[in-house]
Parts: structure tokens; sequence; C-alpha cells
């Protein structure tokens, strides 16, 4: 009953969080989920046990955490940047280990020099989560983003690596630097051996039930989240790290499929909102654990009444202010390398100090570093057994910098890199692409989803959205020419499928070719530069005339009879009309052309595919017809709800502008109901 009750302490504390960081944006989301934390340490009841088991941390969080910030991670440059992330993720952790570790047993000396080397080891890598959530009013560049993130990701593997083989030593008094670096070898290099070897198998395995006919949007969400427990376990069983295995498997993403179907689209959607939804609820629950933990871990040192507090806090301040300029160090003599290596070499100017600056600043410590000090055991099993020297010393160490690089992180980071005021023109214009963006989702969402049975209800209800779109753009002065290149590819779809029919022997020549001459002409008018004499255009002219003449001349002959040409005609039609809505679907889906242009000539094509077939609905057939049109439409106004809640969460909405078009929606939803 403790374990429940601490379990729904924790999701609503995350809860609460939700809506103070809306409130007060400027202080990061991490910083109130350890003061909530502190707060649930302070008023839960005593008989709720408050524990945080280190192995099991880190493959309940860290584990699908990482999973999927690699997942989400601009691969392309982390690519670009994979250098520098290097750098920092292996050699400055290896570097500020031994730094730290002769500081910290120097000013220290009841601190062993292996374990002043795992509190180092502990301390150099950042948190991934903290990284991602900085505070909304910093704008770092996209590049030192980039690196930062990229670090956070890789920096753990190597940390905790390091860290076990100074605990090792601090135990057993014994260090080989030889077995130090082979193992090490083994865990990062096998560790990404494994996370692309298994993910492929999970591929493989997703694959082989789909070709059984057992795919279902449930089962591929439920692997991908079973995905990196799976490769964390299997991984530490192997003896690689088990964190590298499972970033190396999401940056590969094997898992998730690449095709463009409505199924797949609608897989898709549902795993990015479970994965939304999950990261949000793992990142809140991880720092209010941290805020639990803080006051346990540090109040034996602070009562301790050997030691004086001030000098405590001397040795935290002392120890971030080591931290941060190994940090920023490494940092500048990064950058000064790739200065002199780059096609313009120059020297450091105060913009590189700057940077180097806010990358030595932003990289704060989190879950990972207290999460591998809970491993220091309390006794050192040795004969008689005895207590590890300094055990609790060493965690309030920790404990301290882990505070202050994250109020460093919050507070100061936005004074070095503040967010560009923006003008209102620029605010405004931002808010109507936005929501011309949101209408579009929504159409490619509503077309990838239609059913040959909601077809006609779908085009009704995609032709209201791109009324709103074109009324958007009327009211802003925003261009809204018609897609005459789009237009013409769709001419010539039907021109070469035409020409296929007529290959296959599935039309009548005369009507195959009758029709593809009514395509180029019509191409012709649309032409902007009909009026330029090109030899695409001379080509295209002499052609449809060879085709006038010779329709002329068969018109007359035996053979087809005017009302069997009629009707083939009608198919050809038809059939290409089909072709060229297949095509449309696949251009809407893969985001080539603005969706209202591609959208609004699929409804052309639609249209014309209904006349051709002279349907004659019954008026059950409407009716039918019409309760088809208003589920469609609820489900476009939902899908709309979400799309303004991503926005807003990717923070290109502000409150009031989501919070304006959520009504708007809202008003629409209760419009629908009220008229049906």
């Amino acid at each position: 009953m403790a374990m429940l009750v601490l379990a729904l302490l924790l999701l609503a504390a995350v809860l609460v969080s939700s809506v103070i960081d809306q409130l007060v944006p400027k202080v990061s989301s991490p910083l109130i989920q350890i003061g909530l934390g502190l707060v649930i340490t302070l008023f839960a009841p005593s008989q709720i046990r408050i524990g945080l088991d280190p192995d099991l941390f880190l493959v309940l969080f860290i584990a699908p955490l990482l999973y999927d910030e690699a997942k989400s991670v601009d691969k392309a440059a982390l690519w670009r940047n994979r250098r520098p992330v290097l750098s920092l993720a292996i050699g400055l952790v290896v570097v500020t280990a031994l730094v730290l570790g002769f500081a910290v047993h120097a000013v220290i000396p009841s601190i062993t020099l292996a374990s002043a080397f795992a509190l180092g080891a502990a301390l150099g890598p950042t948190d991934a989560v903290a990284v991602a959530s900085l505070s909304k009013e910093t704008d770092i560049p996209e590049r030192q983003k980039s690196i930062l993130e990229g670090e956070s990701l890789i920096n753990d593997a190597s940390g905790i690596v390091s860290f076990q083989f100074a605990l090792a030593a601090a135990v057993t008094g014994s260090f080989s630097l030889l077995d130090a670096s082979v193992d090490f070898v083994v865990s990062f290099f096998g560790g990404i051996l494994l996370g692309v070897v298994l993910g492929y198998v999970g591929n493989f395995l997703v694959r082989r039930v789909r070709s059984i006919g057992l795919e279902n949007t449930t089962f591929h969400v439920l692997f991908e989240v079973f995905t990196p427990f799976i490769i964390y376990l299997v991984a530490n069983a192997f003896g690689a790290s088990g964190i590298i295995a499972v970033v190396a498997a999401g940056l590969v993403n094997v898992i998730s499929p690449r095709a463009i179907r409505p199924s797949i689209s609608r897989m898709n959607i549902v795993s990015s909102s479970v994965w939304r939804v999950l990261s949000f609820a793992l990142n809140g629950v991880v720092f209010v654990l941290l805020g639990t933990q803080l006051p346990n871990a540090m109040r034996r040192t602070w009562d301790d009444q050997t030691i004086d507090n001030f000098v405590l806090v001397g040795y935290i301040l002392a120890l971030t202010f080591l931290l941060l300029l190994i940090r920023f160090l490494w940092v500048l003599a990064m950058e000064r390398v790739r200065n002199r290596m780059g096609d313009d070499p120059h020297r450091l100017s105060k913009a590189d100090l700057k940077s180097a600056l806010v990358m030595a600043l932003a990289g704060p410590k989190g879950t990972i570093t207290l999460a591998v000090l809970f491993t220091i055991p309390v006794l050192v099993d040795t004969s008689p057994a005895t207590y590890f020297p300094q055990r609790d010393l060493i965690i309030f160490l920790a404990c301290g910098v882990i505070v202050v690089t994250l109020l460093i992180a919050t507070f100061v980071v936005p004074l070095l890199v503040p967010k560009r005021e923006r003008e209102k023109d620029e605010v405004q214009q931002d808010e109507t692409t936005c929501n011309i963006e949101i209408l579009r989702n929504v159409v490619e969402e509503l077309t990838a989803r239609q059913t040959p049975e909601t077809r006609r209800a779908t085009r009704t209800v995609v032709h209201s959205y791109n009324e709103r779109i074109a009324r958007i753009k009327e009211s802003h002065g925003l261009e809204d020419e018609p897609n005459v290149a789009l237009r013409l590819q769709a001419l010539r779809w039907e021109r070469d499928y035409v020409g296929e029919l007529i290959e296959r022997e599935e039309v009548y020549p005369i009507v195959g070719y009758q029709y593809q001459s009514r395509l180029s002409h019509i191409e012709k008018l649309l032409e902007h530069n009909a009026g330029r004499w090109t030899a695409q255009n001379a080509y295209l002219r002499l052609r449809a005339l060879l085709r006038s003449l010779f329709h002329g001349i068969v018109r007359g002959l035996p053979g087809v009879s005017m009302p069997e040409r009629s009707e083939a005609m009608r198919d050809v039609q038809v059939k290409a009309a089909e072709h060229v809505m297949g095509k449309l679907q696949q251009a809407i889906a893969d985001s080539d052309v603005p969706t209202e242009d591609a959208s609004a000539l699929l409804l052309e094509y639609q249209r014309t595919c209904m006349a051709l077939r002279n349907a004659n609905p019954s008026i059950t057939a409407i009716a039918r017809a019409n309760d088809k049109v208003e589920d469609v439409r609820r489900l476009g106004l939902r899908l709309e709800l979400e799309q303004i809640q991503t926005m807003y969460e990717e923070e290109r909405l502000c409150r009031d502008t989501a919070k304006r078009l959520r009504e708007n929606v809202y008003l629409m939803q209760v419009d629908l109901e009220d008229n049906v």
C-alpha cells in the first residue's frame, strides 16, 4: 500500500509541475520537480519509505528516456558535430575524473584518491533530461544545442564505466590501467554493436509479424516501448554498456516503418503521442525522485559536528567552480583546434569565448550522477568489514554540485543567450504560419485515414479546411496563386498512364490518342512560357497537331461506333483520374507540395470521377453520407486540438494564442453537435 501511495504522490507532483511550468516559464521544470520532491519528503507519512535502487533506476527510467532522446535527436547535426561530441563525451569525462580526483584528495585527504576519482567520474556526465529541459527563455544556437544533446546521450556510458573502475580500485585497493582500458573499449563499442544488432533483430521480428497479417497499432507501440528495456538488460548481460546500446538502437531507429501508408501514418501518430506522454511522465518522476533523495543524502553530513557547514558550502562552490573551469578550458581548446583546422583559420574572438562559456554552463549534472553514487557500498567487504570512508561526504558534495549547476543553467545561461525579442508583426506572421500548418496537418491526416466508405465525406471536410486556409491567407494578405506546376505534373501523370494503357491494349488506340491530345492541349494552355519558342513546346505543339490530323482522318473510318467510343473515353478518364488521385495522395503524405493545393486538386479529380460514373444516390445513401461527414468533421476537430497542443509544447505557439485557437475549435465542436 505504501508503494502505491508513493507512486500516486510522484504522479501528482509531475502533474502539478506541468501547471507550475506554464505559469512560471522562466524556471526550468527540473528545478520545479526537485522542489516538489523536497515537499514530498518533508510532508510524506513516515511509513512511506522513499528509496532509490540505482540499478532499477537506470533500467526503468534512464533507458527509455535516452532511447526516446536518441530517436528524436537531429541525426544529421549529430554526425556533423561527431568530433566535438565524442571529445566532450569521452575525453572531457576522463580528464574531469582525473583533475577533480587529485584536487579533492589534496583538499580533503580523508577521501582516498580512488574515491576522489570515483566522485570526479560521477560528476563528468551531463544530464540529458536537464539539458533538454533548460529554461524556455534560453535560445542556445543550433550547433551548441546539437553538441550538448549529443554529449548528454553518450557521456553517461563513459562516466559510469570510469566510475566503476575507480570504485573497484577504492574497494579492492588495486587498479590496472590496461585492464581498465580493455574493459572500457569492450563496454563502449560492445554496447554500440549490440544496440545496432538488437535493433535490426527487432525490426526483423516486426516485419515477420506484419507478413502474417497480425499488424496493428497496439502491437507496434507496445513493442517500441518494450525495446529499450530489453536492449539494456541484454547488453548488461553480455558485459557491454546498456546505456550505449539503448542510445545506438535509438539512433538507428529501425523499429519504426518508413513506408507511407494510412495504417503506418496512424501507427506513427499513436507512437509519437505515447512517447510524448511517457517521456514527460518519466522525466518528471526522475527529478521528483532526485528531490526526495537530496535531504536524506545530505542530512548526515550536514548534521556532522566534526565539520563546519560553511566549510561544506565552500567545498561545493569550489568543486563546482573547478568543474566548470575544466569544462570551459576544454571547450575553448576544442574550438581553437576547430578554427585552426577550418577553411578560414582565425584567432579566438569574444564570440568564441562567450560560446565556450555557454557550453560550459549549459551542461548541468543530474540523476545519473546521484544514481551511480548511491552504488557506493556502505560497508567494504574486508576482514573485518569496515565502513566505506567518507561515503556520506562524497554524496553530499555531489548533491550540492547538482543543485548549483542546475541553478546556473536555469538563471545564468539565459543572461548570456537571451531570447531575441520579436516584433509584433513577426509574431503575428508566425502565428498565421502555425495556424495554416495546423490545418494542413489535419488535411494530411484526414487524407491518410480515409477509406472507400468515407472517401466522399472526407472530400467534403477537406474542402472546408481548404476554404479555411484560403480565408486565412486572404485576411493576412498572403499570396495564394494556383500551383500550376502541380497541375502540369498531374496532366503528365495522366498522359503517361494512358500511354501505358495503350501499350497494354486495355483501351482503344483511337480513344487513347484522342484523350492524350486533349491533355497536351490543356498542358500547353497552362504553361507559363507558352509564348516562348522552346524545343519542348515545339515538340508538344507538333505532336498535338499530328494527332489532331490523325484523329480527323480516323474519325470517319469504320470500326468503333460513336456510343462505344464515348463509353471508352469515359472509362479512360476514370482510370486516369484514379491513377492521379493515388499520386496526389502520395504527394500529400510525403509533404512534397502545399497540402491545400494537392488536396484541392484531389477534390477536383474526385468530383470528375463522380460525374463520369453518373452516380445517382438514393435518399438513404445521402443521409448515410451526411452522417459520415459529421464523423469526419469530429475527427478533424480532434486532430486540430492535438496539433495545437503539439505546437504549444514545441513552443511554437504562446499560451494565449494556443488558448484562443482551442476556444475556436471548441466553438466549432459545440456548433457541430447542436446541428446534428
